[in-house]
């Protein structure tokens, strides 16, 4: 996930809104608390995290310690939504239900960053294969910043007035868990929330520094197999035969013209093709190859516009190397999530919050950096009707950015062997933003 989006914020109406809402009492005293939690509390519970990553769907040990971390925190706790999902509810009398949310899979990646906490974890995979699997996107941050600030608005029950329900989400990576959790009657059972919180480290952003959009926050996407078939033959033969990686190969390349011929240069577009399976020997032409991508769009209408130009190309370029009418390339769709976008005027409200509790130093304009997707999008869909925020924390040191731009070391990116975050500030900025979130939203009446 990357950061996404410049806003712009008159002056005056920021000073207006700052000046509108007044500062959290004590904050001094806020922070040391918060900052001696991780020292003497979450450190050890990162590292543990970081060590033992789950993949999408697996996580029952990361689940279950979450489970007794937040029940151990006093909160009511529900294992078992949506597949692997844990609802953890914080009651603290009358006010809005307030959802924070925390990711907590891994990735099947073999880790390299050179940590001394390094992950060497393996597990076997939905599909029976054994995988290498990291923290490589830092969901590890957002599950120990999720314990923190649930530690912390149980001690200061006095300063907020509301019930928040906390959701540690599985298979964000498959953008599957945050759908699964709905469909297993996540609102049903414990109520549509009135707000709904969340947040993502980010590698490209400086330690101390957070970040949000005033709406589109991160792309939408789509997951997309495509299935080429072919005539199998001799591959010293190939005229008796369709040879279906030559015809995937064709496929491959006249994709890439629909982000430059097909979609206005205003609208943003990425069409990747991530894998290619196909044959299993040199002189063996397949019967079939399959392709599979992902589609990546800042609204729905060019999202939709991408796929059907997929499925023309495709088919046409099958026909056109002669497969017959009954062997044509098939397109499926196994996966996606709508864009992610902020409520304009909670985002508003909350980026001043965020300026004046961390500093108005410590808030970055939104900047694109990349079409990254995320499925919280499934929480405030249109259909729910729940104000989301969803915002960046910084977790890379300035210095290391500054030595990449003079020349240096590049900061390795999201889901990276070499990945890697500073923990303590992430999670400790993570912890303050959340709580400062809920203290606004949720005052004492």
């Amino acid at each position: 996930m990357r950061l996404f989006h410049t806003i712009a914020v008159s002056a005056l109406a920021l000073a207006t809104t700052l000046s509108a809402v007044p500062a959290l009492a004590d904050d001094a005293a806020t922070v040391a608390a918060i900052e001696a939690e991780y020292d003497n509390y979450l450190a050890p519970l990162f590292v543990d995290f970081h060590q033992n990553p789950e993949l999408s769907f697996l996580e029952s040990r990361t689940a279950a310690k979450m489970a007794a971390e937040l029940k151990a925190a006093g909160l009511e706790v529900t294992t078992g939504v949506g597949g692997t999902g844990v609802v953890a509810m914080l009651r603290n009398g009358d006010g809005p239900l307030i959802m924070l949310r925390a990711d907590m899979d891994g990735l099947p990646v073999e880790e390299k960053s050179g940590l001394d906490y390094a992950s060497k974890a393996t597990q076997v995979g939905q599909d029976g294969a054994t995988y290498a699997v990291m923290h490589a996107c830092g969901h590890d941050v957002h599950i120990t910043s999720m314990v923190g600030t649930a530690r912390r608005l149980m001690a200061m029950k006095d300063q907020w007035s509301g019930t928040a329900m906390f959701i540690v989400q599985p298979a964000e990576e498959l953008v599957g868990g945050a759908k699964a959790m709905i469909e297993g009657g996540l609102y049903k059972q414990f109520g549509k929330p009135d707000y709904a919180l969340a947040f993502h480290v980010a590698a490209d952003l400086a330690t101390g520094k957070v970040s949000a959009s005033e709406g589109t926050q991160y792309s939408g996407s789509s997951a997309v197999e495509l299935t080429v078939p072919g005539i199998a033959t001799h591959g010293a033969s190939p005229h008796l035969g369709r040879d279906p990686v030559y015809i995937a190969a064709q496929i491959i390349t006249a994709l890439q013209s629909i982000d430059s011929r097909e979609v206005s240069p205003l609208k943003p577009v990425v069409v990747t093709v991530g894998a290619m399976h196909a044959g299993t020997r040199g002189n063996i032409i397949p019967d079939n190859a399959v392709l599979q991508l992902t589609v990546r769009a800042n609204d729905e209408e060019t999202r939709a516009l991408a796929l059907a130009a997929i499925e023309r190309i495709a088919v046409n370029i099958g026909k056109a190397h002669g497969l017959p009418d009954d062997k044509l390339v098939q397109m499926k769709i196994t996966g996606g999530t709508p864009v992610t976008a902020n409520d304009p005027a909670l985002a508003q409200r909350l980026n001043a919050v965020m300026q004046r509790e961390l500093g108005a130093a410590a808030f970055e304009p939104f900047v694109q950096m990349d079409m990254g997707a995320e499925d919280f999008a499934y929480f405030v869909a249109a259909e729910h009707g729940v104000p989301g925020y969803y915002f960046a924390v910084g977790g890379t040191p300035q210095a290391a950015i500054d030595a990449e731009a003079n020349g240096g070391p590049a900061v390795a990116g999201h889901h990276s062997p070499l990945f890697k975050v500073a923990p303590r500030e992430s999670v400790v900025l993570g912890t303050r933003a959340m709580v400062a979130a809920v203290l606004d939203l949720a005052p004492v009446k």
